[in-house]
């Protein structure tokens, strides 16, 4: 393969950069960075910093995980006034020695000398001063620029460098060197990398390296290029070879979507051509594939893709660049994918032998098997709306949001479409933020393609109808005004814009998704059950793979309806005996409930947890809600007051909630226990597995525990000789109160089985509220004080290890113990690979991730 010579200066240097300064690390470095400077001479059999034969180098960063356009390149460094001329004489074409210039200072000046944008409603200082020129010298195109016009630029940039930093621009090939290390590894941590990093769990001490290679110029005329390729389609996963080039170009203009490229296939060419509107005979004189326009190169670069993927086993994303009639790789990386690409990448490779079973496993981020289970266009819907442009289908899916134009304010709305003439590497969080981005530039291979398509987001690209006034926050198209706030639909599988709303639906799932869960079936030791409150759930939950209900929330079922009168009648009872005759209305109810739940879920264990929330939760706070209830229970509105005043609590999180209710009013741990047993029986009458499992919430004590698993088990007893049925059923507890956990081998003695409520568990670990939590949560998280949110991704240094330790307490008393987790961290995939290291017997989420639950279970399996 052939690729131009160079060095790295590794990831340990960045972080000693980050730690220890500029000054230092560089003194520490020097020696080997020229050293290496002088192979690079040598093999190019050019000098750097000559006045004759001056070598240029490019500067790239090269993170240890993909980080497309998250951090800074410069090219052509070197430049100076006299390697200008030299390039001149060598080349014998100014044009191309002043363009090479003129780009080098304006990469050097925004990375280096951070010549930025002022203001998020302008544009970038130098793209603002290329307009300007173009419209002095009424061109439209970059490659309209005679060589006289790319002086006039250079000096230009250089006086605008002048005028904001104050400082004049460098000379010295040395000194530009060690600035463009400097802004690389300074890059690491800039904004956008920091965001990019949170969001794909890139470990912030990682540092990126720096690579530092011999130019070779796509800029040098027609028979130079330069290019993006895909061996495999990064949207659909399909093996076809893709990607994008410019004649006469650089790298960096294909990436930033500033000129809209051609593609390198003929069949990708015809299909671009269809899409755009454009015929056949335009096509092929105006816009030729890399194919028609240099055969014997396109057919050099198809074998060294098919060469690099066969390496690497791996769909791969390569640079490449044609100088004068040769050509050069630059990089090649494995390219982000979409959740559905990357299932059928994973089944088409091992399939054709390439990888075995564990490999295509291990290609699967659990994370991106979210994308799949996400909302299509109803068919019909997409039939009745109104098409108002046409872009390049950047990466797959159906959005519909209001329209947004910058990305600090893609939070405006609730659901939002960030519209942007291009998208840079600072927008980065308003592209998470929003449902579907929209550019007016840009190729299938930009910014904002690539990275639209590594988080899943649906994107239109290089929707030239689309023109874009910042400042008035108007998007027209075709005459037609769209303002900040209306709405838009995108169909990032087809490239369309819609006008306004449309309905959309849950998708079908292919037969290699399929595929893909059988695989982590065969590989998993764990099993994993779903959260589910109603039969519907349950049969979602079990249609994607779930074998059983972690946890059923009782309370749930008692807002509805009739049953809330009798649940507030239960509450407004004075004596036992009034609560028991509420309780007796509510036992139906119940029943019913947990029939349909436990029959959605037969042959598989079910445990249900009973009442959890304090009572307060059930009485109406609002005065015109306390009429109605005065009013249904013919009583005054005072006394409802007075019972509202009754149920309040300080701290109701800590308060008089779970066992605790069970403990002060056994009559509702009764109620509840019969309504299971009784809808269990009924259905063993009926030939259906039940398999009920009532689980005790927030215990912190044996006794508090005990009281309430005897009352279970009595009124089991008693249900049976009613009914003349018997069925096997559990009693276990939650583990959620820091205590539970210390004296969790006393509590496994009576214990079937332990569920760890890691919710709770986390909030009175930590001592913080998770309603509150969002008041300082972000501030901790941009501090560094915690590296993820502990809702969300389960602590393992603390909250962890209680779970550990519950784990091996109740085990050392009981070795065959049945513990589980039902918090929301039962799918992630990194809190499930926890689970699956403590030996836990099975995780539980809700139903949409448990396909992603799923795989993580089998990673972990396979990683041990």
């Amino acid at each position: 393969v052939p690729v131009p010579p160079g060095f790295t200066i590794t990831t340990e240097v960045c972080t000693m950069y980050n730690e220890q300064g500029q000054e230092k690390t560089f003194e520490l470095i020097k020696p080997e960075v020229e050293a290496a400077v002088k192979m690079v001479e040598k093999l190019t059999g050019t000098k750097f910093g000559d006045k004759d034969n001056p070598c240029l180098l490019s500067v790239r960063s090269g993170a240890r995980a993909s980080m497309p356009g998250m951090m800074d390149t410069v090219l052509n460094l070197g430049m100076n006034d006299v390697a200008v001329d030299a390039l001149t004489k060598k080349s014998g074409n100014p044009r191309f020695a002043w363009d090479s210039y003129r780009r080098f200072v304006q990469m050097y000046g925004d990375v280096v000398m951070e010549m930025k944008p002022a203001s998020k409603e302008e544009h970038d200082p130098f793209e603002e001063i290329i307009d300007q020129l173009k419209e002095e010298k009424g061109i439209e195109l970059d490659t309209d620029f005679t060589t006289e016009d790319l002086q006039e630029l250079v000096r230009r940039f250089k006086a605008a460098v002048k005028k904001v930093t104050g400082k004049d621009f460098p000379t010295d090939p040395w000194e530009q060197l060690w600035g463009s290390v400097a802004a690389v590894f300074g890059s690491w941590n800039n904004q956008r990398a920091i965001v990019y990093r949170r969001l794909e769990q890139i470990p912030d001490e990682w540092g990126t390296a720096v690579n530092v290679q011999a130019m070779v110029f796509g800029n040098m005329g027609n028979s130079s290029a330069t290019g993006v390729a895909f061996t495999r389609d990064a949207g659909t996963g399909e093996d076809i070879f893709n990607g994008e080039y410019l004649i006469n170009a650089q790298g960096e203009d294909v990436v930033a979507g500033i000129r809209t490229p051609q593609s390198i296939t003929l069949e990708g060419s015809q299909r671009w051509a269809v899409l755009q509107g454009i015929s056949e005979e335009e096509r092929a004189s105006k816009y030729p594939s890399l194919e028609e326009a240099m055969p014997e190169l396109y057919r050099q670069l198809d074998e060294t893709q098919q060469k690099l993927e066969d390496h690497y086993k791996d769909m791969q994303d390569l640079e490449f660049t044609i100088q004068e009639g040769k050509l050069w790789l630059l990089q090649t990386r494995n390219g982000k994918r979409t959740g559905a690409a990357m299932v059928n990448i994973a089944i088409d490779m091992l399939e054709d032998g390439k990888i075995d079973e564990k490999t295509a496993l291990s290609r699967i981020d659990p994370n991106k098997l979210d994308e799949l289970l996400h909302p299509v266009f109803v068919p019909q819907a997409l039939k009745e709306a109104k098409e108002v442009a046409k872009g390049l289908p950047a990466s797959p899916g159906a959005a519909t949001g209001q329209v947004v134009f910058f990305s600090d304010e893609a939070n405006k709305y609730d659901t939002s479409i960030l519209v942007r003439v291009e998208t840079s590497p600072e927008d980065l969080e308003g592209m998470n933020i929003a449902k579907g981005i929209l550019t007016a530039r840009g190729g299938m291979t930009s910014h904002a393609a690539v990275v639209a398509r590594g988080m899943g987001k649906c994107c239109v690209s290089g929707a030239g109808a689309v023109k874009i006034n910042y400042k008035t926050r108007i998007m027209t198209i075709d005459g037609v005004q769209f303002r900040e706030g209306d709405w838009i639909s995108l169909n990032g599988s087809t490239g369309k814009v819609y006008e306004g709303k449309i309905t959309t639906q849950n998708p079908s799932l292919s037969g290699n998704f399929g595929k893909i869960m059988d695989l982590s079936d065969k590989y998993t030791r764990m099993s994993v059950r779903t959260n589910a409150d109603t039969p519907n759930d349950a049969k979602v939950a079990r249609d994607f793979g779930a074998k059983g209900i972690g946890l059923c929330r009782t309370e749930h079922m008692f807002f509805e309806g009739s049953r809330i009168k009798a649940m507030r009648e239960m509450i407004l009872s004075k004596t036992e005996t009034e609560r028991r005759k509420a309780l007796e209305k509510l036992l139906p109810f119940q029943r019913d409930d947990f029939k349909g739940i436990l029959e959605a879920m037969a042959d598989y264990g079910v445990t249900i947890r009973l009442l959890d929330p304090p009572l307060h939760e059930f009485v109406p706070h609002e005065p015109e809600n306390q009429k109605e209830m005065a009013d249904e229970m013919g009583i005054t509105v005072d006394e409802v007051k007075s019972l509202v005043d009754d149920l309040h609590e300080f701290n109701p999180m800590l308060g008089h909630r779970g066992c605790r209710l069970g403990n002060t009013y056994p009559e509702i741990t009764e109620m509840q226990a019969r309504a299971i047993i009784e809808a269990a029986v009924e259905l063993k009458q009926n030939g259906i597995d039940a398999r009920p499992e009532i689980m005790v919430p927030l215990i912190g004590t044996v006794k508090e525990f005990k009281l309430q698993a005897d009352i279970i088990n009595e009124t089991a007893k008693k249900v049976f000789k009613e009914k003349g049925t018997e069925v096997d059923y559990l009693v276990g507890t939650m583990i959620e109160v820091p205590r539970a956990t210390l004296v969790a081998d006393k509590v496994a003695e009576i214990a079937d089985f332990f569920s760890f409520g890691t919710n709770d568990l986390t909030q009175m670990t930590f001592g913080y509220s998770r309603d509150d939590a969002g008041k300082f949560l972000p501030v901790y998280l941009d501090k560094g004080i915690l590296k993820n949110d502990p809702f969300q991704i389960l602590d393992q240094e603390g909250v962890g290890q209680l779970v550990k330790m519950g784990t091996e307490k109740g085990r050392s008393v009981k070795p065959d113990l049945k513990i589980g987790i039902c918090g929301e961290h039962g799918g992630e995939p990194s809190s499930v690979m926890f689970c699956d290291s403590v030996g836990m017997d099975y995780v539980s989420c809700s139903p949409y991730r448990v396909p992603i639950a799923r795989v993580a279970a089998a990673l972990a399996n396979i990683k041990k």
